[in-house]
């Protein structure tokens, strides 16, 4: 009734796109590699290396590294996820245990996230473009403080 539609219609466009399940109760000792999108709700005991997004639902868990272009965790990881072009999120039920590296991240208020995230694919940070854009503004204002006067002459 109040729900987002247009939320529920991308989840839906995306379970759609699921290529792989691994369904509650599956439990897999080793390595797991996919090609397409991955849902996991059961629990992996060993690394994860998936070339389209990976979904681990509120009971999935992985021990392990992970790879993914993108990943949303909503269970439990123990170990490092990479996505190096893509984004990390972990819903409000999510708890990972590693660390991270991806290009964006999101983490959902009573998320558990112990561990250390490196943002990858920024040449610049933050901090350096304000500076460059605080530097640009002041040598414009002197401009123009300057052609004033030059008309004002």
């Amino acid at each position: 009734m109040f729900g987002n539609k247009k939320d529920s219609a991308e989840d839906n466009a995306l379970l759609e796109q699921v290529g792989t399940i691994i369904g509650p109760g599956a439990v897999i000792e080793g390595p797991l590699t996919t090609k397409d999108s991955t849902r996991i709700d059961g629990i992996i005991k060993g690394n994860v290396t998936i070339s389209g997004a990976l979904i681990i639902g509120q009971d999935g868990k992985i021990t392990g590294t992970v790879s993914a272009l993108n990943v949303y965790v909503a269970g439990e990881v123990t170990g490092n996820i990479t996505a190096p072009q893509g984004k990390i999120e972990i819903s409000d039920t999510g708890k990972v245990y590693g660390d991270i590296s991806c290009k964006g991240i999101i983490i959902d208020e009573n998320a558990v996230f112990q561990g250390k995230c490196e943002m990858t694919g920024q040449d610049k940070s933050s901090a350096s473009i304000a500076k460059e854009r605080a530097v640009a503004d002041k040598e414009s204002k002197e401009e123009t403080a300057e052609d004033n006067k030059a008309e004002t002459n």
